[in-house]
């Protein structure tokens, strides 16, 4: 079986992305590249429910390669960010936080400074009908810039990342900074980062920790 420790790599992060609440019943979905082969979960099929042999196998042409399923009807998306990012994940999910930002904003302001963890402020992609190469050029766009993860107006989240479990992080981190927004704003208006502020945590990042010598406490 092509791509064998992959697929069933896409089984264990869809068991975690429904337990997590990513995404609810079948929706969402999740890939990952080998080279020039990605094993994608398929259409119509719960995430905790699949099996490796449910999970096709297509080039990044889109043609199946391997696997009696039809592959994700957003494997078009898939393929533009892999053609554009460095990604070799990507998850797409239906999270509730994440869609309520999603519907309402065009972007997720930067309410903590881990929105740098993404790339900075989140983009909302612009609606367009789920499948379709408008959704997947709309994604690219709001991915622009070195961006990690992006929302999909009325619609959702997707996150990419260097392998499966950095992509499924990159996707749980995008959801708690949209919760925690969210629940701000039923509280008062929450207080946004400047950029300045942001700047200065990238630079406290890159200044190692100086800790005074025992002689000297």
């Amino acid at each position: 079986m092509k791509c064998a420790e992959e697929r069933r790599a896409l089984c264990d992060i869809g068991r975690k992305m429904a337990g997590t609440g990513l995404v609810s019943g079948a929706s969402g979905n999740i890939s990952v590249r080998v080279g020039d082969l990605v094993a994608v979960t398929p259409g119509g099929v719960m995430l905790d429910r699949m099996t490796p042999e449910d999970c096709p196998v297509v080039d990044l042409e889109g043609r199946l390669v391997e696997g009696e399923r039809a592959p994700s009807s957003e494997t078009p998306m898939h393929l533009a960010l892999y053609g554009c990012t460095d990604a070799a994940a990507i998850v797409h999910t239906h999270s509730t936080y994440g869609t309520v930002v999603a519907t309402t904003m065009t972007e997720l302001p930067p309410i903590h400074y881990n929105t740098l963890l993404l790339g900075g402020v989140i983009k909302v992609a612009e609606y367009a009908t789920y499948g379709t190469p408008e959704l997947a050029a709309s994604v690219r766009a709001a991915m622009e810039g070195g961006k990690r993860a992006a929302l999909m107006a009325n619609h959702g989240g997707v996150a990419i990342g260097k392998d499966l479990d950095d992509a499924y992080e990159n996707a749980r981190l995008l959801e708690w900074l949209c919760g925690v927004y969210v629940r701000a704003k039923a509280v008062g208006e929450p207080r946004i980062l400047t950029e300045d502020e942001l700047v200065q945590v990238i630079e406290r990042s890159l200044t190692p920790p100086v800790y005074p010598r025992r002689d000297e406490r």
